[in-house]
């Protein structure tokens, strides 16, 4: 699969022609919360005039689940979206209404998606209680999302061993791990690529201190290349 980053915990994924989008933050909203998260890259508004055919929020966290953003996917659209999240989002989510399909999932939920990509929900230790992450699962290779959490060793009972690629944060503030915690979780996942997230929008954190095997530094809306 194609995979870009859009920049904190946002992905999009693509499966030849079919999108989709994890947790897009492609607005500046969080600064009407707190000012000194302001955004720092611009928005490449091309990522907002896709049509994504999947939709998942890892928790309802304004840089996560962001209604500006969403507008743009799910309102006044003729497009049907299959719409994922955990409890808040996804009561959230079903304001919009129409012949979307609203999916609300929990930790251990599995749901495939059209396009034959499993998608199983996993634990996340997070300041939003119903906070997950996503496994994707696309023929012979496991992508990990994780969303926003902290270390915890009870998150590992449900990952598989084989995860291809591994995308954590590392930024330390927000109930988030830090670098040192990070690195500690990449070790014990043992994915075969890891690529650090939720850095560079709201902060000046160097990616490159964190350390470990294959790591790969993503760059902001442009495709991750294993």
């Amino acid at each position: 699969m194609k995979i870009t980053w859009l920049g904190q915990g946002g992905f999009l994924f693509e499966k030849g022609d079919y999108k989709i989008v994890i947790d897009p933050y492609l607005s500046d909203n969080v600064v009407t919360v707190n000012p000194k998260n302001y955004r720092r890259v611009p928005v490449e508004e091309k990522f907002l005039n896709i049509k994504p055919d999947s939709i998942l929020i890892t928790h309802n966290h304004l840089d996560h689940y962001d209604p500006v953003t969403l507008d743009y996917y799910m309102k006044d659209t003729d497009k049907n979206v299959e719409f994922l999240g955990s409890y808040s989002s996804y009561n959230e989510a079903r304001k919009y209404g129409g012949d979307h399909n609203y999916i609300l999932v929990e930790p251990k939920t599995e749901w495939t998606l059209s396009c034959k990509v499993k998608v199983t929900a996993v634990k996340a230790y997070h300041s939003e209680i119903y906070a997950v992450g996503y496994i994707l699962e696309d023929d012979s290779k496991k992508y990990y999302i994780t969303g926003d959490t902290l270390y915890n060793e009870d998150i590992f009972e449900l990952i598989p061993k084989d995860i291809y690629c591994l995308f954590l944060p590392v930024n330390g503030v927000g109930n988030n791990m830090n670098m040192v915690d990070a690195e500690r979780f990449a070790e014990k996942v043992n994915a075969k690529y890891t690529v650090p997230m939720h850095f560079g929008l709201f902060d000046n954190l160097n990616p490159t201190e964190f350390k470990g095997n294959n790591v790969i530094i993503p760059e902001y809306f442009k495709e991750i290349s294993f």
